[in-house]
């Protein structure tokens, strides 16, 4: 009701603000394409949009992954600022016209949690080796610290982690994982999700369709979009912390990643960043102007919002 229910909320907000003149279906994963097909059937026409988090097509181009997360990039508010009043929106548009697709901003999820693991991990020579369930870019970062990666969508995890296919998996955060029932094969729960500081979703629409609408019903998609993210966010922001307090009665162990491991990764993530810059143009521009901001607005929000906060989840509430 989170991630897929984001698309219930904008074809809602769309016919309502339409007089029901308007009317969007919703079809989860599967029903029309795979989950992993949605760009390529959005390009082609096959459905005229998508909802998705971008960084799963890394493979395709990994510009992708700087339209959602990547390791140690933007948190929520960060990336919602550099779309809308950076040159985010610019850049992934220009991106997504190689594909026939017109990009909106549709949901976050805010800083995700670290995953299930069955063991504890307490230093980074015990991560190495682990198999890892692990969302889109950030694989190509977990396997240079020595972890194996595994590609999994939301629906397979459960069961691949109960068989010991897997050693951990990560999803989103407190609220979803308890309704996948993760702590039930894994009890040990990480944090934080550093390759996802603030995952943004988008909507996809195929250039055609979207050029067929008139200039009003263009204006509401864009609109209806804005709202369903906010929404998102806000779900995920009221309803994580009761779930948090369920899984941890329920037996789940919170710890954090080791130094080591984040240094690791950081340092490692740095690295790839600047390797693929050197082979593909578009990522060494567009991710200029990601680091660039990220680099500003980081400086403005260590005097405000991270002490702010530092102080008030110290303080006796």
């Amino acid at each position: 009701d989170t991630l897929f229910g984001v698309n219930d909320v904008f074809a809602a907000k769309v016919k309502e603000m339409t007089g029901g003149k308007f009317e969007i279906t919703t079809h989860a994963a599967g029903e029309l394409v795979p989950a992993f097909g949605t760009i390529d059937a959005t390009k082609d026409g096959t459905v005229e949009m998508s909802n998705t988090a971008p960084y799963y097509y890394f493979g395709k181009d990994e510009v992708f992954a700087l339209g959602c997360a990547i390791p140690f990039g933007l948190n929520s508010r960060q990336m919602t600022a550099w779309m809308h009043h950076g040159n985010g929106m610019k850049l992934m548009r220009e991106h997504y016209n190689n594909y026939n697709i017109v990009n909106f901003v549709m949901g976050n999820t805010g800083a995700q949690m670290g995953g299930w693991f069955r063991k504890p991990i307490k230093s980074l020579a015990e991560f190495k080796g682990t198999k890892f369930r692990v969302g889109g870019f950030a694989g190509k970062v977990v396997e240079r610290i020595g972890g194996v990666p595994q590609n999994i969508p939301g629906g397979e995890i459960y069961q691949a982690l109960e068989k010991g296919t897997i050693d951990a998996a990560e999803w989103v955060g407190p609220y979803d994982d308890l309704k996948l029932g993760f702590y039930k094969v894994a009890k040990n729960y990480a944090y934080p999700g550093w390759w996802e500081g603030g995952p943004q979703l988008d909507l996809h629409v195929n250039k055609k369709a979207y050029d067929s609408l008139s200039n009003e019903y263009k204006a509401i998609i864009e609109a209806a979009a804005s709202f369903a993210a906010t929404d998102m966010q806000a779900r995920y922001d009221a309803r994580n912390s009761a779930a948090l307090k369920t899984l941890v009665a329920g037996g789940a162990k919170l710890f954090p990643f080791p130094k080591d491991m984040m240094d690791a990764a950081f340092k490692e993530s740095m690295a790839l960043y600047a390797e693929i810059g050197e082979k593909n143009p578009s990522w060494k521009k567009i991710y200029g102007d990601y680091a660039a901001f990220r680099k500003d607005v980081n400086q403005w929000f260590r005097f405000t919002e991270a002490r702010f906060d530092q102080y008030m989840q110290s303080a006796k509430l």
